[in-house]
């Protein structure tokens, strides 16, 4: 006697083929990228560590010294140790940046697969690396700060690969809810990446780097294994990238037609978008710039709250690096927020300028009252994660691939790559002067890193000026035009004689239609035609015709 087919396999049966295999791409690229910020977050855990407050110790045991620093880490037992911390920082964070821009350009060129994968192994390595300093017992500073730009260089193949994956696989309509979920990956790889360094932080600190290194080599394996770049790479329908009211296609063209143009055999025939080409497309360099500036305020956090924590709260390093990824829980909520709320205004632009302006006076907050006790302390964490991290989170996912697959590149599918690629290597521009600055700022005081950051948000907001005027006014728009189309459907309503005619026979319409055919009649009358619509005086918005 047969068994039955076991529950799993019915319900993997049930489940429509696209279905799975979008879910499988999801699940890839989440946990590829999450692995990429696991094995970023171990160095802002382990600074507090390589300089330490020895006094607490007693005196040297091997020279009776009573130096505070004599349990720190060469170099980094210094007065200057905030100053090397950020040549750290920047090392990588300057690699990373110069390496994005050249990375999107190999990431329309090369298989996908192949590019992830590897980069992933080269990361793994060097992440090792660093923590190999500890065990090899080394103290020159070159050391980490080579190890470090080539991390840098190596983990640029990772955002512009994982976009285009997910871009390839779902169309425009929800993406800012799904990328906003997706996008998570970045605040659960930094709080995986903090309990994990965490918890060898305080002995051997060199394993806060090894055990990350390990898992993003092996989830590159995995990735090497089972990821699909294209949905016609297995047989799956490839997504719709554009509303059918932006869609612009030729007049006679019929939906057979449409659905028979296939977009990769379309990406076939043209070439790879060019970088100059990539700052063509509107909304471009607006957001670029923007993200510039958010993400140096998200950076400065990253690689600097744990420490601020525990020079400002008095915690231990594991408490500070604990107490820390509650600001990554608040942007994974404002991801999906900022995604959600995108989705329903379609308002891209304006959703970041919003949260970005309440961001400023909660980051101001934060610095004056966050530490007067544990429940405040939360409480603002999770909100200004919530701001910074929202708004950073949407122009890198959402933004990126409408941008990358906007109807200007008619129908070009070789620009996701290089467009994700130009707006989030100018944000690292960005996220490499943030801990510079912080760097070099925060000897003379907290208060004046929270200003250089509350400005730096203020920035970010004025850069999307143009782009949120030109979605208001999109939306002013709209609404007119809803408002002519319920007057238009309330005088048929009215009038029930004329509502079975054809073009133009009611008498009301003709008179609309004649006016605003006929030059210096619709001047005169007040009325202009706008694709189909006539305006008067009287009534915003008039059809000047009906089909029976």
């Amino acid at each position: 006697m047969r068994a039955a087919l076991a529950p799993g396999v019915r319900l993997l049966r049930a489940v429509p083929r696209d279905s799975r295999y979008r879910g499988l791409t999801l699940v890839l690229t989440f946990l590829c990228y999450t692995s990429y910020h696991l094995s970023r977050k171990p160095i802002s855990i382990v600074k507090s560590q390589l300089h330490l407050n020895c006094s607490a110790l007693g005196t040297n045991p091997h020279n009776g010294s009573n130096s505070t620093t004599w349990c720190s880490w060469a170099p980094f037992d210094q007065d200057n140790y905030k100053e090397l911390f950020g040549a750290l920082d920047n090392a990588f964070l300057v690699a990373y940046a110069i390496g994005m821009f050249i990375s999107g350009i190999f990431g329309e060129r090369l298989p996908l697969r192949y590019y992830l994968s590897g980069g992933m192994l080269l990361s793994g390595i060097f992440t090792a690396l660093f923590g190999f300093g500890y065990f090899w017992n080394i103290h020159v500073l070159w050391y980490y700060i080579i190890v470090q730009v080539c991390n840098g260089l190596a983990q640029t193949t990772g955002w512009p690969s994982v976009v285009a994956c997910v871009g390839n696989w779902f169309g425009k309509g929800k993406r800012g809810l799904i990328m906003g979920i997706w996008n998570s990956h970045t605040s659960v790889g930094n709080i995986l990446g903090s309990l994990i360094a965490g918890a060898w932080v305080s002995s051997e600190w060199g394993l806060s780097f090894l055990v990350p290194g390990i898992i993003i080599a092996a989830v590159g394996i995995v990735c090497f294994f089972f990821l699909v770049e294209h949905p016609e790479d297995v047989g799956c329908s490839p997504p719709l990238q554009h509303d059918a009211s932006d869609e612009k296609d030729p007049e006679g063209m019929t939906s057979e037609d449409r659905s028979s143009t296939n977009p990769k055999e379309l990406g076939e025939e043209l070439e790879a978008i060019s970088f100059l080409g990539a700052l063509r497309i509107p909304g471009v360099v607006e957001f670029s710039l923007c993200l510039l500036f958010a993400k140096l305020v998200s950076y400065t956090f990253l690689y600097w709250l744990p420490l601020y924590i525990v020079n400002v709260a008095h915690f231990g390093a594991k408490e500070a690096g604990d107490l820390s990824t509650l600001f990554d829980v608040g942007g994974i909520l404002g991801g999906i927020f900022a995604g959600l709320i995108s989705d329903y205004t379609g308002g891209r632009a304006t959703t970041c300028c919003v949260m970005l302006v309440v961001a400023a006076p909660m980051l101001f907050l934060y610095n004056h009252i966050g530490q007067n006790g544990i429940g405040t302390s939360i409480a603002m964490l999770i909100v200004c994660g919530a701001l910074v991290n929202g708004p950073y989170a949407l122009i890198t996912t959402a933004v990126s691939a409408d941008l990358g697959t906007h109807e200007s590149l008619k129908g070009n599918a070789r620009a996701l790559s290089t467009v994700t690629a130009i707006i989030d290597g100018t944000g690292s521009v960005g996220a490499a002067l943030g801990p510079l600055l912080a760097g070099l700022i925060s000897p003379t005081g907290w208060n004046n890193v929270f200003y250089m950051l509350i400005a730096a948000d203020v920035l970010a907001c004025l850069l999307l000026a143009r782009v949120v005027v030109k979605e208001v006014r999109a939306w002013y728009g709209c609404m007119a035009r809803k408002r002519g189309s319920q007057f238009f459907q309330d005088e048929l309503k009215s009038r029930p004689a004329a509502a079975g005619l054809g073009k133009c026979e009611q008498p009301w319409l003709r008179r609309w239609e004649h006016r605003s055919q006929t030059p210096g009649i619709a001047h005169l009358a007040g009325i202009s035609q706008t694709k189909g619509w006539a305006r008067s005086r009287w009534h915003p918005w008039v059809h000047h015709s009906t089909r029976a």
